[in-house]
């Protein structure tokens, strides 16, 4: 949306660059979803390495961003981000872009599609469609799974835009998000071993 308004000149005058951060995390994403895909190609679908191995860059560059912000290489100011372009900016946002697919590529490996982790829109038209919307707490899984997916990123937005706005800067969030990440893979190390693959939508 943002790259088609900064292609069709709006709000040229106080952000003339702004489609740049947008094409750039475009690229990126589509970038990072070919790495992933490629990843557990590599290493092998619904394998416990695979996943570890994919939370773990994904916290590495979340973590590598948060370090850049902190030493003063990129600033973290919200008053200072609020301008249009700092072309040094670019480099946590094509960073973040590209392990973003990370969690996507998870959600559709471990047969869980119906958990978007990006596009909210599409999750939430999902579960408004959803034929079974009004079935018992225990007689729809995948419309539960959808609810508490929603629940749980409009949780972690509130409280990083909380956190972000009350200290000033967007490093805290993203230390956060790294160390969850991390936690999670080391939490796979453990996980016992599934001997039946679950089927889609079930």
């Amino acid at each position: 949306m943002f790259l088609g308004l900064g292609a069709s000149n709006y709000n040229t005058t106080t952000r003339p660059y702004g489609w740049a951060k947008s094409l750039a995390s475009l690229v990126c994403f589509v970038s990072g979803a070919l790495f992933f895909s490629r990843l557990g190609q590599h290493l092998g679908a619904s394998r416990r390495r695979t996943v570890i191995s994919s939370f773990l860059i994904q916290a590495s560059i979340i973590i590598l961003c948060a370090i850049l912000i902190e030493t003063g290489l990129v600033e973290g100011r919200l008053e200072y981000i609020g301008e249009d372009m700092d072309w040094i900016h670019m480099v946590p946002i094509v960073l973040l872009s590209f392990q973003a697919p990370g969690q996507v590529w998870l959600s559709r490996d471990l047969r869980y599609a119906e958990v978007s982790t990006v596009v909210v829109s599409t999750m939430l038209y999902d579960f408004g469609s959803d034929p079974g919307l009004f079935d018992g707490l225990r007689e729809n899984a995948v419309r539960n799974r959808r609810f508490f997916g929603f629940c749980m990123l409009l949780i972690g937005a509130i409280t990083g835009g909380w956190i972000t706005k009350q200290r000033g800067y967007i490093t805290i969030p993203m230390w956060v998000a790294g160390a969850i990440k991390i936690g999670i893979a080391g939490a796979w190390t453990f996980w016992p071993v599934e001997k039946s693959v679950r089927r889609w939508g079930s």
